[in-house]
């Protein structure tokens, strides 16, 4: 077998039972062995994380495939491009990429701000819930064109809200009513949202796993970034933003940890990762290495006025399948940012810790509460 390090295991579970109990310390041991370690789970995985790592696994999708991973787990991700391989991966890609470009993805900006400032709270919130309801409207509105939430797509998001094992169980009520909306839509579909993207490329099934894909993580970055903020309200100038958004990203990547299944023997570093094994990356140890960041548990984001370790940062993972909905995530944190900006934001309740199920989120409820500057 082979020789890289593992944490502890329980007899006959291995790690299987930590990894439902707590995955974030049991990774965080794995990484104070080495920068690629072994879990006994359902299967065998290795998990990596430094730049090297980053940049074997991330680039190379002809011996590193997605279908098979850990996406195929969850049906809001099992199907369209994420489950797509090399080579048609390329072809897809190329198709999907201008209407997400930066400039593309821009001209939604006045539609998300019209959002956010129908629904700023007034007085104390709940950050965490606020971010949902938000993310749940933006999505609405930028996909199908719609005033408020769509309903079907409130009920076919809802499941991902919800404690493990809920993201992950079949939804095909949800689904069909979900597909029947997006096929309405994609056969005349509303100008300047995003819908007419997917109905010159993907349908329906690509449609619907964007949707999926863009809800928990943005939500929960969103929340995260308004605890920050409340818990220091100079992030709030707008020089700033670009800096605390970044760091944000760092601190909390959404996609806290991602997969892939070697299609043929792999080497790294003088060993040998067998065909067909589960092969992990997890930028949250990556955002978390101190060979490569100062003081990596702070939130500084004055960090990134230097340049950012090459593989070293990967928010929305790397390579030819970095995500293809950053833009567009990062378009809504810094609209919401400007929208706060003549405004005051102050903290009341809420600790930092981490639940790391699908996304990594608040464990908690953050309460804040949102005053005239």
């Amino acid at each position: 077998m082979s020789t890289f390090p593992q944490p502890r295991t329980e007899p006959v579970a291995g790690h299987l039972g930590r990894w439902g109990t707590d995955p974030l310390a049991l990774m965080q041991e794995g990484a104070a062995l080495g920068p690629v370690f072994r879990l006994r789970l359902w299967r065998t995985a290795y998990v990596g994380f430094s730049p090297a790592w980053n940049r074997l696994v991330l680039g190379d999708l002809d011996t590193f495939r997605s279908r098979g991973g850990m996406s195929r787990l969850s049906p809001y991700l099992s199907d369209g491009i994420v489950q797509t391989d090399f080579p048609e991966h390329a072809d897809r890609r190329a198709a999907l990429n201008p209407g997400f470009s930066r400039t593309a993805v821009g001209s939604l900006n006045e539609q998300m701000e019209q959002v956010v400032r129908t629904l700023l709270p007034a007085g104390r919130f709940d950050a965490v819930a606020w971010s949902s309801r938000l993310v749940r409207a933006v999505l609405s509105r930028t996909f199908l064109g719609t005033g408020g939430t769509h309903p079907v797509l409130d009920d076919f998001l809802d499941p991902m809200s919800r404690p493990l094992p809920q993201p992950f169980l079949p939804r095909p009520l949800r689904f069909r009513r979900m597909n029947a909306v997006l096929a309405e839509r994609l056969r005349d579909p509303r100008s300047g949202s995003l819908a007419e993207v997917f109905a010159a490329h993907g349908g329906v099934p690509e449609m619907r796993v964007a949707l999926g894909a863009g809800y928990d993580t943005t939500a929960h970055t969103l929340a995260w970034l308004l605890r920050h903020v409340a818990l220091d309200p100079t992030h709030l100038a707008p020089e700033r933003h670009g800096h605390v958004v970044r760091e944000v990203l760092r601190l909390y990547p959404a996609g806290w940890l991602g997969s892939r299944v070697t299609r043929r023997p792999a080497e790294f570093e003088g060993r040998t990762i067998p065909a067909r094994s589960l092969v992990m990356y997890s930028p949250f140890l990556t955002h978390r290495d101190p060979s490569l960041w100062e003081r990596p548990q702070e939130f500084d984001p004055d960090r990134f006025a230097d340049k950012v370790p090459a593989w070293g940062y990967l928010p929305f993972a790397a390579g030819p399948r970095t995500c293809l909905g950053r833009h567009y995530a990062t378009l809504l944190l810094h609209v919401v940012l400007r929208v706060l900006a003549d405004r005051r934001l102050l903290f009341h309740d809420g600790d930092g810790a981490m639940r790391a199920g699908v996304t990594l989120s608040p464990a908690g409820p953050q309460q804040l509460e949102l005053v005239a500057a």
